[in-house]
């Protein structure tokens, strides 16, 4: 009988950014698969060295540093302000967004103490400043965007991770009619920026916003964005009162896609991988 690798040895083959045939391989017996693995393995450890010592002398940066950079420029070119808001947000922001003890994305959340947790989105504070200079420009276009951590006690699986990177960018006043092509013309700045052409708008049901638009990408179908638009109901909480567009992207998920990666785990902050390199090698 035919036999494939074993859990463990997958495991440590996809860690060593194996290719998908390299996986799908088959061995007559135990032994020629173990031997086959020790010389497949060697010879991985040997292109992660080489990709890391590149890396360390001459890439310098880590690709999420990289996306980062050009997510701003394309969006400081389309007219969006770059803020940055804290970390630790309130339990009455999080209420605001609907979130109550009661509410199942409640056991998701990192609580610091009974009043304040670690946010698990950008959304509650960008509301906060969409109020204000929203009162202040009055008339005027209002284009944000936020780039920063995100806390979830997420699933453990390939696409979640409890730390995150998001990037959130909101748009207001813009006529009714034209709200969803702004959705769709703002997706495709950031894919286009990110360097990923292939990808589908579907609309999907969410525990916050009820009703989203979100970023699809292959053939299963891996979200990298959530998209929404005003008014909405979250609104009267916040007293906002204009249209609005909003989209939120995973930077992480963003790079496992174009990177062709099976696991989020290579591109999060970590001490195990430096840009999507494992160090035990």
């Amino acid at each position: 009988m035919d036999l494939g690798w074993t859990d463990i040895q997958i495991r440590r083959l996809k860690e060593l950014n194996a290719a998908t045939d390299e996986l799908q391989t088959d061995f007559r017996g135990e032994h020629g698969r173990n031997r086959a693995f020790q010389v497949l393995e060697k010879q991985l450890v040997r292109k992660e060295r080489e990709r890391l010592n590149t890396f360390l002398d001459n890439q310098l940066r880590p690709r999420l540093c990289t996306l980062e950079s050009h997510l701003i420029t394309a969006l400081n070119r389309e007219g969006f302000t770059q803020v940055t808001t804290p970390t630790i947000i309130s339990q009455n922001d999080l209420s605001r967004m609907s979130i109550d003890k009661k509410h199942p994305f409640n056991d998701q959340i990192y609580w610091i103490d009974s009043r304040r947790c670690l946010r698990p989105m950008l959304a509650p504070s960008l509301y906060r400043l969409m109020k204000d200079l929203a009162r202040i420009r009055t008339r005027r276009a209002v284009r944000i965007f936020e780039i920063g951590s995100c806390f979830r006690k997420e699933t453990s699986g390939a696409r979640h991770a409890s730390e995150f990177t998001m990037l959130n960018l909101v748009e207001m006043r813009m006529p009714m009619e034209d709200r969803k092509a702004r959705i769709e013309a703002l997706a495709g700045v950031i894919m286009k920026a990110a360097g990923i052409n292939a990808y589908c708008l579907m609309g999907e049901s969410s525990e916050v916003y009820d009703e989203t638009i979100d970023i699809v990408c292959g053939s299963k179908k891996l979200e990298v964005a959530s998209c929404a638009m005003g008014p909405h109901p979250l609104d009267d909480a916040w007293e906002i009162v204009d249209t609005w567009v909003g989209l939120g992207f995973g930077l992480e998920r963003l790079l496992m896609t174009r990177e062709g990666n099976r696991s989020i785990g290579k591109w999060c902050r970590s001490t195990s991988y430096v840009d999507g390199i494992r160090l035990n090698l």
